[in-house]
């Protein structure tokens, strides 16, 4: 089972059907006739007295676009007409419910998509020449894709969570989508009250959805990922719709100031606490930028073998129990107590890039953040970049909306 990234609590993969683009069907339906030696009583009909066999009206038959019943591709358009009669009806069903689909001009087209791996069967009705409602069934199987030719999206925040101000959509693939335009096209994100807002493609596995500024505290959002048997490119396609609904709690912004070793929060717009820290020295320099509050711990054990230093240095630690961690970067650093340094937290920093504040400073803060709450750094010669962690707000609005596929 292929593992899954951030958001993601799905331990097997499901398939839903979705409204999208188009799929094909081949082959013909079997004409419709009256069988040799029955009696059609109406007047010149088939095997009434005196009728001829060039008075006798063509028999209908119906022609589908697919030249396989077994292996029915999924990204393509399915039509279905009729010769010698119109067509009336169509009706494609599966397991999972009706193919959408119109007839005009004699054409039966579909207007959503197959599920691979599917049975499905056709019933078509027509009017023969005469008059005479005809109908047939048959069946067909969509081609079988296996799970490297599906692309599965994890999505965070959760359904249902409730989150800060700064948190974006992320949005997870397991495979790539190579088009990006064609994905981004289903994909929508709606909000009460609305802000405007777009997404950002960091590569072909993720894409990030923000506001144009912070969501505004109580907003209830919605996302919708109509993703389901589309095609991303390179034979891959989507494995699974998702629909995710969030809410924004309270604004929660802290603003730390490396340079005057100080840490304020502000929530909704009031100043609620400030509080000495202590941030990386030298060396280690805690980076200044927007960044967002990736997840939370109330104990953890932090290693500097993490970061890349070996038991041997001086600069080595390990310690087993820090409380009240909230991650902001995936490179390590975080805002979390630290009592060895509250001699420190104030008037100089000594840290190995963490905020570190102490052990009542760091249980207030930690009582009152969420996942995506944000932390604004100053005073450090070091700057955050987009990838390393939530770093979505270190781009203007104007440089964000460009990284749209549909910019």
């Amino acid at each position: 089972m292929r593992s899954r990234a951030l958001g993601s609590t799905h331990a097997a993969r499901r398939r839903t059907t979705v409204a999208a683009t188009l799929l094909v069907l081949s082959g013909g339906l079997a004409a419709c006739s009256t069988p040799s030696g029955s009696v059609d009583n109406a007047e010149g009909g088939p095997g009434a007295p005196g009728a001829t066999e060039d008075a006798r009206p063509a028999p209908v038959r119906l022609t589908t676009s697919f030249a396989d019943a077994a292996a029915v591709p999924i990204d393509e358009p399915v039509t279905v007409t009729a010769s010698g009669g119109s067509l009336d009806t169509v009706r494609v069903t599966s397991p999972a419910g009706p193919v959408e689909g119109t007839v005009a001009d004699g054409t039966w087209t579909s207007s959503s998509l197959l599920e691979p791996g599917t049975d499905y069967s056709i019933t078509a009705t027509a009017t023969r020449a005469d008059g005479r409602s005809v109908e047939r069934t048959r069946s067909f199987h969509t081609v079988d894709l296996t799970l490297d030719e599906q692309t599965y999206a994890a999505v965070a925040p959760l359904d249902g969570e409730t989150v800060g101000v700064g948190m974006p959509v992320v949005v997870t693939f397991d495979l790539p989508v190579t088009d990006r335009a064609l994905f981004e096209k289903h994909m929508r994100v709606t909000s009460t009250p609305t802000q405007k807002g777009s997404w950002y493609w960091l590569s072909d596995r993720e894409v990030h959805y923000r506001p144009a500024r912070y969501w505004k505290a109580g907003t209830d959002v919605s996302v919708d990922l109509d993703i389901n048997s589309l095609p991303a490119g390179n034979g891959i396609y989507g494995q699974e719709s998702r629909s995710i609904d969030f809410q924004v709690g309270d604004s929660v912004v802290s603003r730390v100031d490396v340079s005057t070793h100080t840490m304020r929060t502000f929530v909704n717009g009031e100043l609620a606490r400030t509080m000495p820290i202590s941030a990386g020295k030298a060396g280690w320099e805690t980076r200044s930028g927007t960044k967002v509050i990736i997840e939370k711990f109330r104990r953890k054990r932090m290693s500097a073998a993490t970061i890349g230093v070996d038991e041997s240095d001086p600069e080595f630690y390990d310690l087993s129990n820090v409380q009240y961690a909230m991650r902001v970067t995936y490179s390590g650093e975080f805002l979390h107590a630290a009592p060895w340094s509250t001699g420190s937290q104030g008037s100089a920093n000594v840290s190995h890039g963490c905020v570190g504040m102490s052990l009542a400073d760091a249980q207030w803060l930690y009582d009152r953040t969420s996942r995506g709450d944000v932390v604004e750094v100053t005073g450090s010669n070091r700057q955050m970049t987009l990838e390393n962690g939530f770093g979505d707000w270190n781009l203007s609005a104007a440089e964000w909306e460009q990284g749209s596929a549909l910019s």
